[in-house]
This record gives C-alpha cells, sequence and structure tokens, in this order.
C-alpha cells in the first residue's frame, strides 16, 4: 500500500523487557498500589473522557491527574481526600518523594516500497 519511494516507519516500547529497578537509587513508582488506590475512589471501570472502558486497561500510568481516567473531575467532592490518600501513598513508598523507573528500550521497523521490513 506504500507509493513508489514512500516508507512506513512503526516505533513502540518493548513489552516483554523486565524493568527492575535494581541498582537504581530510589524505590519503584506503586503503580500497583496507586491503581488501586483509584479503583477504590472511582470503581473497576476505567474512564475514558466523559465515558467509561468497558473493558478496562492495564494501569502503567503515572500522573493521575493528567490521565483520562483519572482526571480531576471525575473524583467529584472526594477529589482532595483522594489526593490526600494518593500524597500519603507515595509518602510512604519513599519518604523523600523520589522514585526510580527504568524505561523501555525501543523498537524501530522502518519497510520502504518494494523492501518488506527492514
Amino acid at each position: 500500500m506504500l507509493a513508489p519511494g514512500g516508507a512506513l516507519v512503526h516505533l513502540s516500547d518493548v513489552k516483554t523487557e523486565p524493568r527492575s529497578v535494581d541498582g537504581l537509587p530510589h524505590p519503584a513508582v506503586p503503580y500497583e498500589a496507586i491503581a488501586n488506590l483509584v479503583r477504590d475512589y472511582l470503581g473497576p471501570a476505567r474512564r475514558a473522557g466523559r465515558g467509561v472502558l468497558t473493558q478496562c486497561t492495564p494501569g502503567d500510568e503515572a500522573t493521575m491527574f493528567s490521565m483520562s481516567f483519572s482526571a480531576p473531575h471525575l473524583f467529584g467532592p472526594r477529589r482532595a481526600d483522594f489526593e490526600a490518600d494518593l500524597r500519603r501513598l507515595l509518602r510512604e513508598a519513599s519518604a523523600p518523594g523520589r522514585f526510580s523507573e527504568r524505561v523501555p528500550s525501543t523498537e524501530v521497523f522502518v519497510w520502504s516500497a518494494g523492501t518488506g521490513p527492514g
């Protein structure tokens, strides 16, 4: 489907590689505990904008209020309570408030018209 001389580049992170924080200076972001806290406040169905994601999705996101599934307006009058509980959870995981994270490697696939993946 590529025009002559055209190319397609596909970039993605490697989903299968281990991403331990071993050897890094701070503890890992407590993603599972954060996801549980969001579920405690908002229920098991992940939000998507103004709707919900009925099939749900895995939670690897860190900045809670910037994500559509946990945007500030979804907490309504419980927003301050959620924020206080989130801050407490993060302090318990790392008193100085610093976390380490190992980002995944990136895969790059390039297809040129007539040459296939390379």
